[in-house]
C-alpha cells in the first residue's frame, strides 16, 4: 500500500458504505412486512435472521475470494447482488419472495462488508484507518437514516412503502458504476493463498476471538434495536406505525451524529477511553429508558443509546486489523462473520417481547452492552494500537 493518502479515489470508496447501510432498512421493512402479511413477533424476526444468517456463511469464503480476485472487483460484485435484491420484491410481493430479496441483501451485504473495509486500507493511511472508517460508518449511518424517512415518504406520497427498492436499486447501479471506473492500486502480497483452517486459526488468538465476539454483540445491539424501537413505541405511547417508524430515524440520526463526532475525537483522544465512556452511558440510557413511558422522554433516551453505539464497531473492527495487519483479508471475513448477531440476538429478542413485551425484548440488549463494556476495558491501554 502506497504511504500516503489517495484522496481522489477516497470518494467512490466512501460511497462504497452509503450502500453498505441500505441492510438497516430491514428493521423499518420488518414492521411493514408484519402488517401486510398479520405475522407474530417470532415470525417476523425471521426477517433480519434471513438478511444476517448469510454473515455467518460468506464471511470468510469472501476473504479467500479477495485473495483471489483483489478487493475491488469483490466490492463490484457485492453491489451487483445487492441491485438484483432490490428488484425482487418489485416482480412479486409475497412473504417468501420478501425473505429471497433480503436473502440476496444480506449475501450482496456480507460480501461487501468484508471487501470494502480492506478496500479503504489501499487508499488511506494506516494510522488514520480508525478515523477513516468512522467516517465510513458514518456515511453508512446517513443511508440507514433515510431508509425508514424514505420508506414512510414512499408509504405517505407515493402509496407504497415498497416504493424505496427502485430509489435503493438507482443509487446502488451509479455506485457500482463509480467504482468500475476508479482505478486503484492493490499490493500483490494481499492477493495470496489461504485456507478455511488458517482463517479459523486466527480465533486461538484470545483477543481476535474477544474482538469477533464483540462484533456479534454491537451488531445484534444495533438490530435489535432497529428492529424493536417502533413496536416498544407503539406499545408504550400508543401510536401507529408510520408515527413510531421516526423512532428509527431518530436512533440513525443519533448514530449518523455519533459517528461524525466519532471521527474528529478519534484523531486525537484514545480509543479505549472513548470506548468504555460509550458503552457506560449506553447501558445508563437503556436502563432508564426501560422505566420510561412517555413519548418524548423516551426519544431522548433512544438519541443517547445511538449516539453511545455509534463508533464501538469500527473501533473494534480498527483494533482487529492492526492485531494482524499481514492478515487482513482474512481477519475481515472473521470479524464481518460476526455481523451475524444480527441474525442471533434478534430472534431471541422476539422470543422474549412475545412473552414478556418489547421491554423485555430490549432488555436482553443489556448483556451484550455489559460484554462490550468489559471488552473496552480489557483493550490495551496503549491508545497506539487501537489507531
Amino acid at each position: 500500500m502506497k504511504n500516503e493518502t489517495s484522496y481522489s479515489k477516497l470518494p467512490p470508496v466512501l460511497f462504497g458504505f452509503f450502500i453498505m447501510g441500505f441492510v438497516d432498512v430491514v428493521g423499518i421493512a420488518t414492521n411493514y412486512v408484519k402488517q401486510d402479511f398479520a405475522l407474530s413477533d417470532t415470525l417476523a424476526n425471521l426477517l433480519p435472521m434471513m438478511v444476517f444468517l448469510w454473515f455467518a456463511v460468506f464471511s470468510v469464503p469472501t476473504g479467500l475470494l479477495m485473495n483471489s480476485i483483489g478487493r475491488k472487483k469483490t466490492v463490484v460484485l457485492s453491489m451487483a447482488i445487492t441491485f438484483v435484491a432490490m428488484l425482487v420484491p418489485l416482480i412479486a410481493y409475497r412473504f417468501e419472495m420478501v425473505l429471497v430479496a433480503f436473502a440476496l441483501l444480506g449475501i450482496g451485504n456480507t460480501i461487501l462488508q468484508v471487501s470494502l473495509n480492506p478496500l479503504l486500507s489501499n487508499v488511506v493511511r494506516g494510522e488514520r484507518l480508525t478515523s477513516s472508517l468512522t467516517w465510513g460508518q458514518f456515511i453508512k449511518a446517513i443511508a440507514s437514516f433515510l431508509g425508514p424517512v424514505i420508506a414512510g415518504f414512499a408509504a405517505a406520497t407515493l402509496g407504497n412503502w415498497k416504493m424505496l427498492f427502485p430509489i435503493f436499486a438507482g443509487i446502488t447501479l451509479l455506485s457500482t458504476l463509480w467504482l468500475y471506473i476508479t482505478t486503484i492500486e492493490e499490493n500483490p502480497l494481499e492477493r495470496k493463498t489461504s485456507s478455511f483452517a488458517s482463517c479459523f486459526g486466527l480465533l486461538k488468538d484470545t483477543t481476535i476471538l474477544m474482538f469477533f465476539i464483540g462484533i456479534i454483540a454491537v451488531v445484534g445491539i444495533d438490530v435489535g434495536l432497529n428492529i424493536t424501537v417502533p413496536k416498544f413505541l407503539m406499545e408504550r405511547c400508543n401510536i401507529l406505525l408510520d408515527q413510531a417508524g421516526l423512532g428509527t430515524s431518530l436512533y440513525f440520526i443519533a448514530r449518523t451524529t455519533g459517528t461524525f463526532v466519532g471521527a474528529i475525537l478519534l484523531v486525537r483522544f484514545s480509543a479505549r477511553k472513548f470506548f468504555i465512556i460509550s458503552m457506560v452511558a449506553a447501558i445508563a440510557g437503556m436502563v432508564v429508558m426501560l422505566s420510561m413511558t412517555k413519548l418524548v422522554a423516551i426519544l431522548a433516551f433512544i438519541f443517547i443509546i445511538g449516539f453511545a453505539v455509534a463508533n464501538v464497531f469500527s473501533i473494534i473492527f480498527s483494533a482487529a486489523l492492526q492485531k494482524k495487519p499481514e492478515r487482513a483479508n482474512e481477519i475481515s471475513g472473521l470479524m464481518i462473520m460476526g455481523v451475524a448477531g444480527g441474525a442471533i440476538i434478534p430472534p431471541l429478542m422476539g422470543i422474549v417481547s412475545d412473552k414478556m413485551g418489547q421491554g423485555g425484548g430490549l432488555a436482553v440488549l443489556l448483556i451484550a452492552m455489559i460484554y462490550l463494556l468489559i471488552v473496552a476495558l480489557t483493550l490495551n491501554k496503549n491508545k497506539t494500537a487501537l489507531r
